[in-house]
């Protein structure tokens, strides 16, 4: 599902978290500036100590996405019935062109004296690990493998989740970089570009290899 207004679109229109005790949990969340207009963005909750955003404050450009994760800090219990109250609001408002991050007035989402401030609001859902987790059980109960092939297994899956993971990052410095380029002429920026394109493919060719080498059922 998708979350919708004039400016941005935001996908999913949901926090969905595997939660689970004493572990950190995320969820990535997919703006789309929908305008030809620059415009800036911030991510509020109503349990801020709970949650991680990065980034919680941005300005996304002309028909460009951002990627925002938000992550649960791990938990010592499990919430009442497994429900969750937490809301999450994420304002967006048109700025003038090249507008960077730290050049944003404090009032900028202010509503005062007419400027158009629109909101999308998302709720959060909490699944349990083993939703997850099943495929994982299954394969592993099934193979019925010895400590030590499980042991190589799970090193595996950690290691492609380390892959999936450092890409994205890369991915948002290359999105960063790209900004940049768009709002003034940088010399160095062909070489950096090339760089983070060159890192971006190898992280995705040895997630592909996590996969292939994954021990099969």
């Amino acid at each position: 599902m998708t979350g919708s207004n004039q400016l941005i679109s935001v996908h999913p229109d949901e926090l969905k978290f595997h939660f689970e005790l004493e572990k950190q949990s995320f969820c990535d969340l997919k703006v789309v500036n929908n305008t030809e207009h620059h415009v800036a963005f911030k991510v509020k909750t109503t349990s801020p100590k709970k949650y991680f955003v990065r980034p919680n404050t941005g300005v996304i450009q002309p028909w460009d996405t951002c990627f925002i994760r938000v992550t649960l800090q791990a938990q010592s219990e499990y919430p009442p019935d497994m429900h969750c109250k937490d809301k999450f609001l994420l304002q967006s408002t048109i700025v003038p062109p090249h507008t960077d991050l730290d050049e944003l007035p404090p009032d900028t989402f202010n509503k005062d004296g007419g400027k158009i401030i629109e909101e999308c609001k998302l709720k959060v859902v909490y699944m349990p690990a083993s939703a997850h987790g099943n495929s994982d059980d299954e394969e592993l109960r099934s193979s019925k493998q010895s400590p030590e092939n499980n042991s190589a297994l799970q090193h595996l899956k950690d290691e492609r989740d380390s892959a999936v993971q450092q890409t994205q990052q890369l991915q948002q410095e290359l999105d960063m970089l790209k900004r940049r380029r768009y709002r003034k002429s940088d010399p160095g920026f062909s070489f950096t570009f090339a760089l983070f394109v060159g890192l971006i493919g190898i992280m995705v060719g040895f997630l592909l290899n996590l996969l292939l080498s994954s021990p099969s059922t």
